[in-house]
Formats: structure tokens, sequence, C-alpha cells
């Protein structure tokens, strides 16, 4: 089994020891690298070409939220999943706007951060069960624009279902979803899938993994 690497980036050094040792305990896991902030994080990046970044938010020189713009601004196939004390609705919705494809709190349980690190690295996007209310609610803005099958079509995409599954779900032809999904792009202005994700999830048209 090829074992996934990831670059932990948090300022406290004792922090990184425990999540190192625990993530390399599990056999599926490598750290290749550690940064104590942003601007590190990104320079590390470069050069260990990670699948997952375990992201702090408030760091010196360069916060987590700005570091992630950068880093998934060049490298759109590495995963981020933030790991904060933080449970203000500002920070969370920060980091899932900036990219993040995950939010967990550093109070939680090392089942849930290793929960959270799989289910983001299989394409789905994770937030803490305390935490997802804050993402419920929000205004319509963009959603206003779409119609009421496009909004179905866009909760199927974000559960994972391939356009043939979701033609056959609403009883349509494969060319029609592709149309919906083109549609949805342009409307909304989100290309990717894990993005038109988290947009779902952020306007509580889904709910993120348990």
């Amino acid at each position: 089994m090829n074992k996934k690497t990831i670059i932990i980036v948090d300022d406290h050094r004792v922090f990184h020891d425990g999540i190192c040792k625990a993530l390399e305990a599990t056999g599926k896991f490598t750290v290749t690298a550690r940064a104590v902030n942003g601007a590190q994080a990104v320079s590390l990046t470069e050069k260990a070409a990670p699948d997952l970044i375990l992201m702090d938010i408030s760091m010196p020189d360069l916060n987590g939220m700005e570091a992630t713009r950068r880093i998934l601004a060049i490298h759109p196939e590495i995963r981020i999943v933030a790991l904060s004390m933080h449970t203000e609705k500002i920070y969370v919705k920060g980091m899932l706007t900036a990219g993040a494809s995950g939010y967990v709190l550093k109070s939680c349980s090392f089942k849930e951060l290793e929960t959270a690190i799989q289910s983001v690295l299989d394409g789905h996007v994770y937030v803490s069960p305390e935490i997802t209310h804050l993402l419920v609610g929000d205004s319509p803005d963009r959603l206003s624009r779409l119609s009421k099958r496009e909004k179905q079509v866009l909760v199927h995409i974000s559960e994972g279902h391939s356009s043939k599954e979701i033609a056959e779900i609403l009883n349509l032809s494969v060319k029609t979803i592709d149309v919906y999904r083109r549609n949805l792009k342009s409307k909304l202005g989100i290309q990717g899938v894990a993005d038109l994700t988290r947009y779902a999830i952020a306007k509580g048209l889904i709910s993120p993994d348990p």
C-alpha cells in the first residue's frame, strides 16, 4: 500500500510531534515535512509535493487562509484540511472559501482526524460535527440564479454521483445532465466537483460527512 504524504503546518512544535507520531503509527501516512508558519508551508509544498496538508490558521508571517489560497493556486490537486482551535464562522467559512477540503477542531479525537483525512483524500469534504451549523442559512447570492432542477443536480453531484447515475435518478438523459453541469459551473463560477461540494455544504444544501 502506498502511503499518503502529509505536511503538518502549525507553530507549536509539541503539537507537531504528537500528530506526526500518531499519523505514522497508522501505517497509512508519511509526514514528509513540517512548517511553523504559512510562508514556510508554501515553500515546503514546492519541495515535498504532498498529498495533503494539515493547516493551522493563526500563525506568524502568513496565516493559514492565505497560505491555502497560494498553495492551491499553484497545486489545485493537493488537499488541505484546516486543523484549528477556532470555532467562529469567519474562520470556518474563510478556510473553505480559500479552498480547504476540510475543517477539524484541535479538540477532536485522533480517530476523527484520521476519518477526516481519509474522507478528504477520497474526494469528499469534511467538517467537524460541532461546527456544521455555522455553514447553514447563508445568504442566497449566486444560489438564487439556479433553477430547481439545477439545484437538484448540484446536490447529486456533491453526493458523489456520476452524470449517468444522476440521469437515472432524475429520469433524464446523460446529455441533459451534462448541460446542467455546464450551467452550474457557469452560473456559480465554480469548476471542480470538490469546489461544487464545498459550495453546496456552505449553502446548507447537503450535510458534510459526519
